[in-house]
């Protein structure tokens, strides 16, 4: 605008107002707005179940008796070993969508006009992870009503079994911080989805999800027995009751304490993951 003088003034940019109840807010118009994006384009919800309904199919007939689990090759056996695996999987690649979805709005400018609101700075990109994981959530009663179908059973209660859930669910928020900083990162979703599964893969292989640890070799295995990733699927084996008969449990720390070591990784990668991508977000916008 003109100023007096024929000088240009820069119109100041309008700041948040109130604090931590402000900031939810927010927080909470923009997973609001994001859940209703979804809702209009069904087809990524669709082809979201999609690809887990898949995964749980093959893996329990291709591959169920053929992997021995706790000294048994009996197909069921390795469905119920491995519907955890399956669950923190889904959970975790849901990570490359929310990266992409972050990259795209930024490609559209869609964050700019987001900053010159008076809104929280982190409440973009917090209301962005909410709506996500709405959606990862709802993936996952869908593959626990397929795993069902397919055999798969909860042996230690409803309240125990929510309990798994809720780490899986834990754990996919947190990875879906990274996602956002991968989102923020990169200039295209195009790259921003190719980022969030290069380092998916060797996260969830070398793990505990599909084979056991101790048939891998040294260096593997630890690697395996310290992923925060194996850590939450060995909690929700514990929660859900599909530990074998024989199974042998690693002597290692997270492997011994699946849940706390569980809650820990998800609370310690939400911490770290979200103030560093609060801070990208502001200088990639600003």
């Amino acid at each position: 605008m003109t100023a007096p003088g024929g000088t240009l003034s820069r119109r100041p940019v309008p700041r948040a107002r109130g604090g931590a109840v402000q900031s939810v807010r927010d927080s909470l118009v923009v997973a609001q707005r994001n859940l209703i994006r979804m809702m209009r384009i069904p087809e990524v919800v669709i082809f979201g179940l999609i690809q887990p309904i898949m995964f749980v199919v093959l893996f329990s007939y291709v591959f169920g008796g053929s992997i021995a689990v706790g000294g048994s090759t009996d197909p069921d056996t390795y469905r119920q070993f491995l519907m955890a695996g399956i669950f923190a999987q889904t959970v975790t690649f849901a990570t490359a969508g929310a990266g992409a979805g972050i990259a795209d709005d930024m490609h559209k400018g869609l964050i700019d006009r987001f900053r010159s609101l008076p809104m929280a700075r982190g409440a973009v990109l917090t209301g962005r992870t909410l709506a996500d994981l709405v959606q990862t959530a709802l993936t996952l009663v869908v593959l626990a009503i397929v795993a069902v179908i397919v055999g798969w059973r909860i042996h230690e209660g409803l309240l125990k079994a929510l309990a798994g859930f809720a780490l899986l669910l834990l754990l996919g928020y947190a990875f879906s911080w990274i996602g956002a900083l991968i989102g923020l990162s990169v200039r295209t979703p195009e790259a921003a989805t190719s980022g969030g599964l290069i380092w998916l893969f060797p996260l969830t292989f070398i793990s505990n999800a599909f084979v056991p640890a101790d048939n891998m070799p040294t260096v593997l295995r630890t690697i395996a027995e310290w992923n925060p990733f194996s850590a939450t699927v060995q909690a929700a084996r514990e929660l859900f009751g599909n530990l074998p008969a024989g199974y042998p449990v690693p002597s290692a720390w997270p492997m011994q304490h699946p849940v706390w070591a569980s809650l820990i990784w998800s609370l310690l990668i939400i911490t770290a993951f979200r103030a560093l991508s609060v801070r990208k977000y502001r200088s990639a916008t600003a």
